[in-house]
């Protein structure tokens, strides 16, 4: 079984990039799957914009002002529908590592009537691809 990326880390700098090539760095929660990274996040945030329009990514662990602990990772981001089995899966993980704080971000989101426009986005590492 590979190692994970970022054990005992709680957020990662999610670097997602705009169209013209800049750089959005965004701190997130994030769970690691089959060495795989899954994000949740609103369907109308600017980071599932911008893996639409490219798909490229780089993560590192961070701490929750997204200030990196550790090197980038170069990364290919997608969109993971609510009906793949993925989605569950990843879902039952934050309720598992994120606890209470998952189920107060849910509530919050729900009471926003947010609940519906969640979106998962799956980050696939890219070896050998650091930046420092």
């Amino acid at each position: 079984m590979p190692k994970p990326l970022f054990p005992g880390h709680t957020y990662i700098n999610l670097t997602t990039f705009r169209r013209n090539g800049r750089p959005v760095p965004t701190p997130v929660w994030f769970v690691e799957l089959d060495d795989k990274l899954y994000v949740f996040t609103q369907m109308n945030s600017g980071k599932v914009k911008r893996v639409r329009a490219n798909g490229q990514a780089q993560i590192a662990a961070s701490d929750v002002r997204g200030r990196p602990l550790t090197a980038f990772v170069e990364a290919r981001a997608r969109l993971v529908s609510e009906t793949d089995p993925l989605y569950a899966r990843a879902l039952e993980h934050y309720r598992r590592k994120y606890g209470l704080l998952w189920q107060l971000f849910a509530l919050f989101a729900r009471l926003r009537g947010q609940r519906e426009s969640m979106a998962m986005i799956e980050l696939e590492p890219l070896p050998h691809v650091q930046h420092a």
